[in-house]
Formats: C-alpha cells, structure tokens, sequence
C-alpha cells in the first residue's frame, strides 16, 4: 500500500508540472486535432480543379463546347486564355498552369476524319496532375449537330512534358531538399536560444557589446552553411543515383535553396523566443513542419485541396520553395520567371526575423 500511496504522489507531481507547462498542454490536443483536420479534411487523392490554360485557334462554336464540356468534368479550372501552344509551353514553364488544352484551327475536320483533336499538355512534374488529366482523354467529343465523333483514333490526346517516363523520383528528390533544409533548418534554430538558456551561457550573450539583430544573425549564419551543405549533397546523389534532371541553372537552385534556408531560420528564431526548454521548442517545430509535409504539395496534390486550405499553405515556405525548385530543375525556368514565389519567401522571412528581433530581450527573462 506505501508503494502505491508514494506512485500515485509521483503521479500527481507530474500532472502538476504538465499543466505548469503551457506549451506541452496544447501540443497534447493541438497535435491530434491538426493531424486528423488535415488527413481527413485537407487530403484528397483525386486532384480536382487543376489550374489550367486553353489556346482555341478553331473558335467555333463546336470548339468551345468541347472545352465547356472538358471545364464541366471538374478535373480543370480554366483560368488563362493562349493564342499558341507557345504561349501555353510558356505558361507551363512559369508554373501559371499545370494543364494546357491546345485545340488546333482544323478541329472538326479532325473529328470527322476520327483523328486526335485535342491535345492536354500536362505538367509532368506532378505525377498526380498527369494521372489526373489522363481523365480527361475519356471525353467524348461532339461534331456540328450533336453527332459523336468517329472512335477511329483517341480524340484527345494527353502529352506528358518534363517527366514523359513518369518517374516519381523526379519530382521527389527535388522536393526532398525542401524536406530536409524545413526539418533541420527549424529544429536546429528553434533550439538555439534556448539551449543558451538552459547551459547558463545567456549571460554571456548579455555581456557581448551587439545588438539584438546582430546576435540573432549570428547565430543562424553558420546554420545557413550547413543549409548548403545539404542542399550540395542531395543534388550530387539525386544526380548520381536518381538522374534527376537540370534543366535550369546551378546557380538559381542555390539561391532557391538559400531563400528556403533563412525562411526557416527566421522561423525557428521566432519560435525559440517562445519557449523555455529544447523540448518545448522540438515540440512546436515539430506542429509546424507538419503542415509543411501535409498541405504544401510535396506528398498529396495541392490541387486537391480545400480552397481555405490551399490560402493557409500559401503561406508556408515549403509551399513557394515547391513551385521553384522545381521550376528551376525539372521545366528550366528561371528564379525571374517564379517570382511570385521568391517575393512570398522573401516577405516571409522579413515578417519572422522583425518579429524574433522584437521579441529577443538581450537580458535574462
């Protein structure tokens, strides 16, 4: 009986630290509740409304009912207009669309004639948006006065471009460097104050003659170089192992990647000014790198997703960093060209780094 009187009081003792700590008690319901929200809300195997862009150079009436009735399947959201399959390469390059429906100026005569039609340009990058799309070439299409056309041949024709062999390990391991740079970037930084505090070195940070932002950046600097490191050693085995392409510049994918480095950073800062302990701080990056694998394409289609969960991945930096890497390394675009994406990363990591700055006091709490 002494026994268990003195277990259950080490018992008690530990559910009284636990709701001392704040950080922990949320992180128990936070967890979970994030987890099933996203596998059961936000997940969706079958990509609908997929960004897409038409060039019609037939213009008749049978033409637009043909992408009217492509439009209505749901698989497709047509929002841009080409004038030429230029236009459309151009726009897949950009990432401005995943799917581009060029219908040639002899459209019907191809439908008589039972050719192929219609041709779906497709993002290969994204093994789920071509599968996807591979649903569309079921349409049936129409000629003049509601007659079906003749099914001599495919009237729609799906043609993969950037991964035609459709090799996932193409669109992963460029991936993958985002993967590794959010979960070291974050987890090392977001213990950095932290770890200060808990060996007794704060004082010593207090006593250098700097200022809030010039520690701050100090410390995360040599992390920055490690980023490097890692980004060096996915890229030669995903060359050497995978023959994953490059399609851009070395150059872009460094500064791509060095972009994504210091988002992380400033994030793992920020998150270091908000906790107390290294476990707390691992427990906090771990809520966000969830998200970071979950909803910012990397894993399921971001196509798929709710509209309101697709607004709060666009502000993860996996999310834009996704759409340059592999702008740049599989469809050769330039950091120029996906600028969207770098003004987001570079506005997040403004925001981040201004708000750790604040909230760092060089003194002892």
């Amino acid at each position: 009986m002494k026994n268990l009187r003195r277990m259950w009081a080490v018992a008690l003792k530990e559910l009284r630290q636990m709701r001392r700590d704040r950080i922990s008690v949320v992180m128990i319901v936070a967890i979970p509740v994030v987890d099933l929200l996203l596998f059961g809300y936000a997940i969706n195997y079958n990509p609908r409304n997929l960004h897409a862009a038409v060039a019609d150079q037939a213009m008749t009436s049978t033409s637009r009912a043909a992408v009217m009735d492509m439009a209505a399947t749901g698989i497709i959201d047509i929002r841009r207009v080409a004038d030429t399959p230029q236009e459309l390469m151009d726009m897949l390059r950009r990432g401005q669309a995943g799917v581009g429906i060029v219908i040639p100026p002899d459209y019907e005569r191809r439908l008589a004639d039972g050719r192929p039609a219609v041709q779906v340009m497709v993002d290969g990058t994204d093994t789920v948006v071509q599968a996807a799309a591979n649903q569309l070439a079921q349409l049936p299409l129409e000629l003049p006065g509601g007659q079906r056309a003749a099914p001599r041949a495919p009237q729609i024709e799906v043609v993969s471009f950037y991964n035609p062999e459709r090799r996932s390990a193409v669109s992963i391991v460029p991936g993958l460097i985002g993967l590794i740079l959010t979960m070291t970037m974050m987890m090392f930084t977001a213990m950095a104050a932290v770890r200060e505090r808990e060996r007794g070195n704060m004082e010593l940070l207090i006593a250098t003659p700097l200022s809030r932002s010039a520690l701050m950046i100090g410390k995360v600097l040599p992390y920055a170089a490690i980023g490097l490191i890692q980004t060096t050693l996915i890229l030669v085995l995903g060359f050497e192992f995978f023959e994953v392409p490059l399609r851009g510049t070395l150059l872009d994918v460094y500064l791509a990647s060095m972009l994504l480095v210091f988002a992380n950073l400033s994030m793992g800062l920020l998150i270091s000014t908000h906790t107390r302990t290294q476990f707390q701080a691992i427990q906090v990056a771990m809520l966000v790198f969830l998200p970071s694998i979950l909803i910012s394409g990397f894993m399921f289609p971001f196509a798929g997703m709710p509209e309101v969960v697709q607004w709060g991945a666009e502000l993860l930096p996996m999310t834009q960093f996704l759409r340059l890497i592999r702008g740049i390394m599989l469809r050769g675009a330039s950091l120029w060209e996906l600028w969207p994406a770098v003004l987001a990363l570079v506005v997040f990591t403004t925001v981040t780094m201004a708000l750790a700055i604040a909230r760092f006091r060089k003194r002892l709490d």
